[in-house]
């Protein structure tokens, strides 16, 4: 298990075009988590799993590269949430009615691979977090939210003070909270805009929220959190290519418009 926590840290991203299996797995004591899916088109198919028929240019410039299919996210979790791998043929007829017919389509899945036993501790705004372990365990931080989410924290309600119920959460948390905790018996840290920075408007009140394990295994950082990998067959990360990262951003922000 030297590659335990690691593997547990990173962001894992698989795709399959129409008509290819799509295969998630997870290691050891963990399951799928599903953050995010898309199924559809938003790149021409010269870029992105080209057509298996000849196609003109004529054809190719009438090809419909705004079609996403609402419906990925939900078929994702149902397929594979809290699974230990998951397979399936990917077409348009497991997602609904098909958006953009005679366009050949694919799936991009983002996902994590959640410990099967985690910890979860949430400290209100100003308030100081501390995290433990017993004797010869280590802390491995799985997730960290420092702000205000749509569900809020029953440990800190929201009082209504003229303030819209807006999400709003820190973009460093994970980083921070990686930082000063992972693989240590035991930390602390203030839950307040003085560590964190402020998401919200002000006025806002905030909370951190940490899941995290005790493991004895030994502690491997992950070499960078800011790119999903995309996986080859063996769980391995191999680089990413130059159009699959362009890709990856083209669909973060799609998602975050949407």
């Amino acid at each position: 298990f030297a590659g335990y926590i690691s593997q547990v840290l990173k962001n894992y991203t698989d795709h399959a075009c129409d008509g290819e299996y799509v295969s998630l797995r997870c290691p050891h004591r963990t399951t799928i988590s599903i953050q995010s899916s898309f199924y559809g088109r938003i790149v021409p198919s010269h870029q992105m799993c080209p057509s298996r028929y000849p196609h003109s240019y004529a054809t190719l410039i009438k090809e419909d590269v705004a079609c996403s299919v609402g419906t990925s996210l939900q078929k994702m979790l149902d397929e594979c949430q809290d699974r230990r791998s998951c397979q399936f043929l990917v077409n348009s007829r497991l997602f609904g009615t098909d958006p953009c017919p005679g366009t050949g389509k694919y799936l991009i899945v983002w996902y994590k691979c959640r410990p099967n036993e985690y910890k979860s501790k949430v400290a209100c705004e100003d308030d100081k977090l501390r995290l433990s372990c017993k004797k010869s365990m280590v802390i491995a931080i799985y997730s960290a939210i420092f702000g205000r989410t749509q569900g809020g924290s029953l440990e800190c309600p929201y009082q209504n003070l003229g303030m819209p119920m807006i999400e709003c959460q820190s973009a460093t948390a994970l980083q921070l909270m990686i930082k000063r905790c992972h693989g240590k018996r035991s930390c602390s840290i203030y839950a307040s805009t003085y560590e964190f920075g402020d998401p919200c408007y002000p006025g806002i009140q905030k909370h951190l929220n940490v899941i995290y394990t005790c493991d004895n295994t030994p502690v491997l950082l992950p070499v960078d959190e800011t790119q999903p990998p995309v996986l080859s067959s063996s769980m391995e990360p191999v680089g990413v290519s130059t159009e699959m990262a362009l890709l990856s951003n083209i669909l973060a922000a799609y998602a975050f418009i949407t």
